[in-house]
């Protein structure tokens, strides 16, 4: 049986350092040579590979079974929630009911500030919950210069709104894997990100209107921002709390816009905003009837995925419960049985293969509701708009589990733990930076779940150390990373092309840059702050 450790060189600085060699060698790759990501990861899986077999001493056995437990779980459940997801909004677009939401939308308000807080806050993480990956900063910017924002204006709100909802993308896969790399309980980690980020999250909407019009537009908008603050956050921190963070951003933004349209019914601001020379946006009007039709895959989804959170569903395959028998836990040759780690336990690796309660069959049952009740779909819909899914994310999800695969690597033989240890010298001072690594993270891969994937074990060895929750650790990396989602160079490449500037990507970088900063200053004040009250 091969033993773990830590410092397996001697100087538990130098350790560190060589543990670290494969993290420094994909940032490198990324921003010094600019490589694509999948070849920053390639290079940088081989750097990790060498620095667990002849570094820390790990078995080629050993790295062959977290290797192959990094894949499974990027394989299940992480894609097929990503792709199932991507798929239905796909299904929605091809439909043509798209058209149809964005009339919808677009008609509540003609004041700017409001269909700001309507189209990027509410709809953008509406969106961000049901696909992720970018899509609501394209879908929400391009919609704001249909509507008369200047594209540059359009883009960098689209950005900034998108911090109240990142942490939680594509049916709340960031906190998923957070917690699966770093062996916390999801719901642990969902409730630590409650604590975390949403104080942050209370204070975007205003921060919007303001970016927008100044004080005298809060002045004169607070009814509409004050509600969709209370609403989204009371939602988004109560399915949080209660459920976890599959329905985070779905039920929230939906709250938010429902709010924001009863509202509209029986109020709007005294003095029309529009930025000069935008022209009045044009008026579609469609019966209620086609706008409930319009949103249905979306309704569709929020119940499913809200009966697969359920306690009384999940309970049903719990061990010892009436379907337990449809989890399966597969063990890991290599690992189980085979490493012992330094404090002495024997590691017991399995993949936990759930055919029945994954939450991508949930999504996968609300596309197939979906696809029988809109008839002008067919078959051959169904089918196109699958693989162009799968055609257009390979290779997001091949970077996925190559970083899932050199995370596990790097954790089972001791690297993390390593790095963890050497961190802990700054002491009590360390969770007042750990935001700054996710940040960090973000910026460079573009993704909050390869960050998560990456550092969130480095984050729970590091607590660990210095005796803070790893929970609150994690969701500051994961708090962190959000932040970074307004300035990575995958966002505002992303927008970019959305709103027509492709090329002037530096122009949307300066214009978001501060507000990137400014939110990462206060997750880490406040993260900081946390760990002394919950000590």
């Amino acid at each position: 049986m091969w033993v773990q450790t830590t410092d397996p060189l001697g100087s538990l600085a130098l350790s560190a350092l060589v543990a670290a060699i494969p993290i420094v060698v994909f940032l490198v790759a990324l921003v010094g040579f600019r490589l694509s990501g999948l070849l920053a990861g390639v290079i940088a899986l081989v750097a990790q590979l060498l620095v667990a077999a002849l570094g820390f001493g790990m078995p080629l056995t050993a790295v062959g079974g977290a290797g192959l437990l990094g894949l499974l779980n990027a394989i299940w459940p992480i894609a097929y929630i990503i792709v199932m997801a991507v798929w239905l909004y796909k299904l929605a677009v091809a439909s043509g009911r798209f058209d149809v939401i964005r009339s919808s939308i677009g008609g509540i308000s003609t004041d700017q500030r409001i269909q700001v807080l309507l189209i990027s806050f509410a709809f953008g993480a509406f969106l961000e919950g049901a696909a992720g990956f970018g899509v609501p900063i394209a879908i929400c910017a391009a919609l704001l210069v249909q509507l008369g924002f200047r594209p540059l204006r359009a883009a960098m709100i689209s950005l900034v709104a998108n911090a109240a909802a990142g942490a939680y993308g594509a049916i709340g896969i960031p906190v998923i894997v957070g917690a699966q790399v770093s062996g916390l309980e999801v719901q642990e980690l969902s409730r630590a990100m409650v604590l975390v980020l949403q104080p942050l999250t209370v204070l975007i909407p205003f921060l919007l209107v303001i970016i927008l019009d100044g004080v005298r537009g809060l002045r004169e908008t607070w009814p509409a921002t004050l509600l969709v603050t209370i609403v989204f956050s009371g939602v988004q921190a109560g399915v949080l709390w209660f459920l976890g963070p599959e329905l985070a951003d779905l039920g929230a933004g939906l709250a938010a816009m429902v709010a924001l349209f009863l509202l509209g019914r029986v109020w709007q601001p005294r003095r029309v905003h529009r930025e000069v020379g935008a022209p009045e946006p044009e008026q579609h009007h469609a019966s209620l009837r086609e706008v409930i039709a319009a949103w249905s895959p979306f309704y569709i989804l929020t119940a499913v995925i809200l009966v697969w959170s359920l306690p009384v569903f999940k309970n049903l395959f719990a061990s010892g419960g009436p379907l337990s028998a449809l989890v399966f836990a597969v063990p890991i040759p290599g690992l189980t049985g085979s490493v012992q780690t330094p404090g002495g336990d024997v590691v017991t690796a399995t993949w936990s293969f759930t055919p029945i309660n994954a939450t991508g069959t949930a999504i996968l049952l609300a596309v197939i509701v979906s696809f029988w009740t809109t008839p002008r779909l067919r078959a051959a819909d169904l089918v196109w708009t699958l693989a162009e899914t799968v055609r257009g994310l390979w290779r997001a999800l091949l970077l996925i589990a190559i970083i899932l695969v050199l995370a596990n690597i790097a954790n089972y033989s001791g690297g993390s733990a390593s790095m963890g240890t050497a961190l802990a010298a700054v002491g009590p001072l360390f969770p007042l930076l750990a935001p700054i690594i996710g940040w960090i993270g973000v910026f460079l891969t573009g993704s909050v779940v390869n960050n998560n994937t990456l550092f969130a074990p480095l984050q729970v060895a590091t607590a660990e150390q210095i005796a803070v929750d790893p929970a609150l650790l994690v969701a500051a990396n994961t708090a962190g990373g959000t932040a970074a989602k307004v300035i990575s160079p995958q966002s505002i490449a992303i927008a970019a092309g959305a709103v027509g500037l492709a090329g002037r990507e530096s122009e949307i970088l300066r214009a978001s840059l501060w507000y990137s900063l400014g939110i990462l200053a206060a997750v880490c004040l406040w993260g900081g702050l946390l760990s002394v009250l919950l000590l």
